[in-house]
């Protein structure tokens, strides 16, 4: 009897979606663009890539996505946002705000620590979630997470600030996991 692989859609828009699909198939699990609603039929999973918030917000609208992932994630689907995308999970954002689709109980500031410039590489703070020792975390014009809502869980800090977050079966984090070796993230994704 073979297992059917599941498989995780990555929002086509904008971003690293190569490295993503790069992940998720070296974890064994099959990986869509998704462009358009009918790609969200029958997904374990979505992750909004990072790229330029304001590019992959107004794609949303082009693409008429908006309110299909909306109800993807009220049905009960996994999601993953990083760096932009954790912006376009929040309840809203700040410097420059764009729509957001109010998934995750957070604020997000966008470029919170700079230009393209001002990018680092750093690991989790030691007092971070079980599990998380180590994450090589990478900052590129990445959002700062605040005011999280009572559901909220800081899985991981860096230098204090919550840069992974849960809430429920969807994941906002604020540094490109999809850029190095470590698949935790996107174990993480799976896990739920």
């Amino acid at each position: 009897m073979s297992m059917v692989r599941p498989t995780v859609g990555v929002l086509g828009i904008q971003g690293d979606i190569e490295k993503h699909l790069g992940a998720l198939e070296h974890l064994g699990v099959g990986g869509r663009r998704v462009l358009a609603p009918k790609h969200l039929e029958d997904l374990a999973a979505l992750i909004l890539p990072g790229g330029e918030s304001t590019t992959i917000s107004k794609g949303l609208v082009r693409h008429e996505l908006v309110q299909p992932i909306q109800e993807f994630a009220e049905a009960g689907g996994a999601v993953l946002g990083t760096c932009a995308g954790a912006i376009l999970l929040a309840r809203a954002s700040r410097n420059h705000p764009v729509p957001t689709l109010g998934l995750v109980d957070v604020e997000a500031e966008r470029n919170a620590y700079g230009t393209q410039l001002d990018s680092f590489v750093s690991s989790a703070d030691p007092d971070s979630a079980s599990g998380w020792d180590d994450l090589e975390c990478v900052f590129i014009r990445a959002p700062r997470l605040s005011e999280p809502g009572p559901g909220v869980e800081v899985l991981v800090r860096v230098d204090g600030e919550a840069v992974l977050v849960r809430q429920g079966r969807r994941l906002a984090c604020t540094f490109h996991p999809e850029l190095t070796d470590d698949l935790r993230v996107h174990e993480a994704l799976l896990d739920l």
